[in-house]
This record gives structure tokens, sequence and C-alpha cells, in this order.
């Protein structure tokens, strides 16, 4: 594989004024009292490193040496880009208390999901790394704003490219499914922000903008894992995305990422951990003044209460997020919750009830929630098989195939691990009725349409 190069080690040279020649020859001088005989380091070397080789050791800790020496503050192997060959296996679980800190961990994750490592692509979910970044997210001090002084200057166009490249992406994800453009999001990640990050030279205003926009990617990104249902690398990248959101004093979209985790956490069974989060998500939104948020954050919290089968509770939370949702002023929210409308609330509602056994009010709120934006494809595949639950659970078979049926047309043309989940649940639900004719028809065609199930 290609190498990628080290924009660390460039950056640090850069800011210490040696030239490739004077940081070999001092690398030489270094090595000669550390006992490493034979050290004959040129310009040559360094250029290679600088491409993306990495030293044999002891040279990262050598070289990490010298420049702590030479800038006066601590320098690490990993502030280098020189890490150990073995990336930890904890990699991106992490909220990181300072912002180098994060730019070197999110940065590496990028790095490892590119050259899909294994540890990554294995990686299971971990409630207490959720946990453990929420906490964070809630009680850290407030940190000074990130700054950097690389070697590349950031500007507002750099930010505004990263912005349409998430839309983009987004958009197209919505309508294709995670499988057909998760590459490419992490790719531009490595390639394109990566060095913005570690390289770049940006103020305040620049930084918190700059920290927003990659929170919003990388958060597009960990909801494209989740989608294709590798949640251990999706929760790495919504901490990391949370990291970011904190680099930039966003509250209220640090909530939405809490808000997202929650979500998850409900998707792969694991309710408690997900009040946990949704009730994280509604501090945060009550925090920036979201209405649409909290009204998220509340449904959220319900469908987990809808899981842990305490109606009581669930009621109670439904009630909040009505209340919450009739609060917000559309044109005054951020645009990254516009897909927050009564349609998506009425979904949540939908699966609140699904779980809970109520046939009757699932099928009204799914048949609300399809009223929806037609670009959200994926969302109307997953709003159809709630209304097919939702009528096979009040009796009408007939009905509950027909709509069925126009989910698996959409999830034929969609590649997201979570559409087939779908179907295999609707069919799971059918199987009692396997021999009645409608049902035998639709097996049918869902093998025919998705042949994987």
């Amino acid at each position: 594989m290609e190498r990628e190069p080290n924009r660390l080690l460039r950056r640090l040279i850069a800011e210490s004024g040696f030239t490739h020649k004077g940081l070999a020859r001092r690398l030489n001088e270094l090595g000669v009292t550390r006992g490493l005989s034979g050290a004959q380091y040129d310009h040559g070397s360094v250029l290679r490193w600088i491409g993306g080789q990495r030293p044999k050791d002891p040279v990262p800790a050598l070289l990490a040496e010298i420049f702590t020496f030479r800038l006066g503050r601590a320098v690490g192997v990993e502030d280098l880009g020189l890490p150990s060959v073995s990336a930890a296996p904890d990699l991106g679980q992490e909220f990181t208390r300072t912002w180098q800190e994060g730019i070197a961990t999110m940065t590496a994750l990028w790095r490892g999901d590119v050259e899909r490592r294994r540890f990554l692509l294995d990686s299971t979910f971990a409630v207490g790394a959720g946990s453990t970044g929420a906490l964070r997210w809630l009680t850290l001090p407030p940190e000074s704003a990130p700054a950097a002084r690389g070697v590349r200057r950031v500007g507002m166009a750099d930010i505004a490219a990263i912005r349409e490249v998430t839309r983009s992406f987004g958009e197209l994800d919505n309508r294709f499914g995670a499988g057909r453009v998760r590459a490419a999001v992490v790719k531009y990640l490595d390639t394109a922000v990566a060095p913005l990050l570690s390289e770049g030279s940006y103020g305040e205003a620049g930084g918190r903008a700059l920290a927003s926009a990659a929170a919003e990617l990388t958060r597009l990104a960990g909801w494209m894992a989740y989608d294709l249902e590798q949640h251990g690398l999706a929760q790495r990248y919504l901490i990391q995305a949370l990291r970011l959101a904190r680099g930039s004093g966003d509250h209220g979209f640090g909530g939405e990422i809490l808000a997202g985790m929650s979500h998850q956490a409900v998707y792969i069974g694991q309710p408690s951990h997900a009040l946990d989060l949704a009730r994280a998500a509604q501090l945060s939104a009550r925090h920036a003044g979201v209405f649409s948020l909290l009204a998220e954050a509340c449904v959220l919290e319900a469908h987990a209460h809808a899981l842990l089968e305490d109606r009581v509770a669930c009621a109670r939370s439904l009630h909040e997020a009505e209340l919450a949702f009739d609060r917000r002023r559309a044109g005054d929210e951020p645009g990254w919750i516009a897909y927050f409308d009564e349609a998506y609330l009425s979904a949540k509602f939908a699966h609140c009830f699904r779980d809970l056994g109520d046939g009757a009010k699932t099928v009204r709120h799914a048949r609300r929630s399809l009223e929806m934006d037609g670009r959200y494809v994926r969302g109307r595949m997953f709003n159809l098989s709630l209304l097919a639950a939702g009528l096979l659970a009040r009796g009408e078979l007939e009905d509950a195939c027909e709509t069925a049926a126009e989910a698996l047309e959409l999830a034929a043309g969609l590649r997201s691990a979570r559409t087939r989940s779908y179907v295999t649940d609707l069919r799971r639900r059918l199987s009692p009725f396997a021999a009645e004719a409608p049902v035998v028809e639709l097996n049918e065609r869902a093998g025919e349409l998705v042949p994987s199930v």
C-alpha cells in the first residue's frame, strides 16, 4: 500500500527550524552518545521519514528527545507521527482531555480505518467507553479555543469544502445506504481533513469552525459505520466527533452526537445505556436551546423505556418529546437538525409502540411518518417496515404483506445492514403465517430482491 506522508514530522521540522541535513547530523551525534553504533543518517533519511517510512527503534525516541530540547516542550513519538507499529486496540475509544491529543487520536483512527486495520473492523461496542465519553463531555471544564501555527493556512474555503462534502455524502447515504459511500468519506477525512488539523495554521475563530466542520463529517462516518452494523467502529467515530464538538464549543451538536449514540445503543439492545446517553443529550439540548434536539433526546429516552417494558415512563417521555417539539422554531435551529420534522418524530413514536406491542398506535404514527421528505429513501424503508409490523399486530395480514412488499422494493436499492435487519425482522414477524398465500408470495419476492437475507 502506498505510504501517506508524515505530516506531523514535517510540521515539527518546520517549526524547529532544522534543515533535513541538520536534523540528520544532530541525530547521528546523539546516537553516538547513546551507544548507537554506525548511525549514518543523512538528508535522504529524513526525506524518507517525511514520506511515510518509519525509522527503526530507537530512532523515533531519539528524534523526540531532539525536538523536546529544541522546542522547549515535551515531544513524544506520537507527536512525531511515529507511534509503535501496533496501534493501541482501544484507539478512538477515549474522549481525550486536550485538543492536541484529540487530533493525534482521530487522525490515527482515520488512517487505521483507511488501511482496514483488523482490530478496528473486528472491534466491539464498549458501554464503558460511551459512558466515559458522555461524562467527560458534560464535566470537563471549558478549554481554550483550538489554535495552531502549522505550515498550512486554513481558510474559510477549506471549511466550506468540508461542509459541502458532508452535505453531499449525507444525501447519498440516505438515498443508497452507507455501503456505497462510506469508504470515500473516510478517505476524505484522512487525506483532506487530517492535514488541516495536524498541519494547519488557524486562530480561535478558524479553529472552532474547523472543529465544527470536522465533527459533522466524523459523525457522518460514524453513523455510516452504524448503518453497516460495524458497531465498535461506529462508537469510536462518534466519541471522536464528540471530542471535536467540544473543540468547536458547540453544545447543541455535541447533544446531537450523544443522541446518535443513544440511537445506536437502543438498536443493539442496550436500553439502560441508551437512557444515560439520551439524558446527557437532553442536558446539552437545554443548554443550547435547541428544542428539536430536546424532542429527539426525549423520544430516544422513551424508546429505551419501551425496550425495558416501562409503559408509564415511556408515555411520560413521549409527552415531554411532544412538548419540546411544539416549542421549536424551525427557522431558528441549526441546519444539522433539519431532518427532525414531524414525520421523523412520528417514526420514533411508532418504534416505541411497535416494541410495546401496540399495533393500533404503531399504525397511526407509522402512517404519519410516511408524510416525509422523499430524499430519505432508507428512512422510508424503515417506516414502511414499521407500518407493516403494526398492521400485522392488528391482524391485517394482507395489508401488512402489501406494505412489506413496498419496503422490500426500496431495500433492493440500498446497501445497508440495518435495512437487511429490518427485512429479517419483518420475515420473523410473518413466520407464524408462513403457509398463508400473501406470505408465501412475499417471501418469494424477498428472496428475489434481498437475496442475502
